[in-house]
């Protein structure tokens, strides 16, 4: 069955759209992109000629005004306009695929869940990790039974040096809503959440420490993310670590950094379960069993793992296309934010937040 075109506007032209959701976007043969919006209008022309759009525009309400007709919007602003914009796009009756994390406050993903439910669009936050093989792999490995009960685990991302864009939007705390916790934290606290069975979270412990806010290194490729501005602010955290525990029992260890004295920089989601213990590390799954009365660690072949931006998007269409149900719901969303916001407000008060 042929499926008709697509039209989307594009509302953020930054790096994280250049490198990973244009290519996934010009590529799919059913989306026709039509408008793009940055409040940098050199860049969003420089961005739309690139692209073969002729409709740019430095207000995403002229952007929205001007199109009606759109049938998703995709938004890789700095945080804290995430939720104005999707709430305005749906509102308008336009589907809305967003960059993580989905919004800075609970009360904003409340709000983008409930426009969602009420104008019968999908509104779908960037999730990636979800689908890469082996997250996958390791997915269906616990849906089917074979790791048991998973009690606990921890998960991170830790970089060496690796601040994103200093002193511009990322480290300003009232752009981004704060630092590694809501950049990267967003990542692999989904990823173990979603593979323990997506239990509610109930109560957090956290803390957050600022050490490298005069550093001028950097060893990390995702430093390249954001623009630097030398005499820029740099308001957030560099480090947070927490504790998370859930409705069923289970719990959650967090680490998160953009800069601190380790070996090298490592994403990470390691599980315990009663039959098997599972492992996700530099782009590889690993399950750790017994066999007949002997200890195993199983390796399973998969494709090299990508970094799931295109895998989404293209499932994001399929949604709104119909043959494919949301992998990932808004309700995902409101409940990932705050646990955020809970970890940030446990690290000011220096006390555990019930949920």
């Amino acid at each position: 069955m042929k499926h008709t075109s697509l039209k989307a506007g594009i509302i953020g032209a930054g790096n994280i759209f250049k490198s990973a959701h244009a290519p996934a976007l010009a590529g799919h043969p059913e989306v026709e992109l039509v408008a793009l919006c940055d409040i940098n209008l050199e860049r969003a022309r420089q961005r739309a000629a690139e692209l073969g759009i002729n409709n740019v525009y430095k207000d995403y309400r002229e952007l929205l005004k001007s199109h009606p007709d759109l049938d998703f919007v995709d938004i890789c602003t700095p945080n804290t306009y995430h939720s104005e914009i999707a709430i305005a796009a749906l509102a308008q009756g336009i589907h809305v695929f967003c960059e993580k994390p989905d919004a800075v406050t609970p009360e904003e993903a409340e709000h983008m869940a409930q426009t969602a439910r009420d104008s019968g669009k999908i509104l779908m936050a960037m999730r990636n990790n979800r689908f890469r093989p082996s997250v996958q792999f390791l997915h269906k490995y616990i849906t089917g039974g074979h790791a048991g009960d998973i009690y606990t685990g921890r998960c991170g991302w830790v970089r060496r040096r690796g601040i994103p864009g200093k002193g511009g939007w990322f480290t300003t705390k009232a752009l981004s809503g704060g630092g590694p916790l809501i950049d990267l934290g967003v990542h692999f606290i989904d990823v173990a959440v979603w593979l323990m069975g997506n239990p509610r979270p109930v109560s957090v412990t956290g803390a957050t420490y600022n050490k490298f806010a005069s550093s001028t290194i950097s060893d990390s490729v995702h430093s390249q993310f954001g623009e630097a501005q030398a005499e820029g602010i740099f308001d957030v955290e560099d480090l947070a670590s927490g504790f998370i525990r859930f409705d069923n029992g289970s719990t959650l260890q967090i680490e998160f950094s953009w800069a601190s004295n380790v070996e090298e920089e490592m994403s990470f989601v390691e599980l315990r379960g009663t039959k098997a213990g599972l492992s996700y590390k530099r782009g590889e799954a690993k399950v750790f069993t017994e066999v007949e009365g002997t200890l195993v660690d199983l390796l399973p072949k998969l494709p090299k793992d990508g970094n799931g931006h295109k895998e989404h998007l293209y499932h994001f269409i399929d949604c709104i296309q119909g043959r494919a149900k949301p992998l990932n719901t808004p309700q995902d969303g409101v409940d990932m934010i705050k646990i955020l916001s809970a970890i940030y407000e446990s690290a000011r008060t220096g006390a555990e937040v019930r949920l």
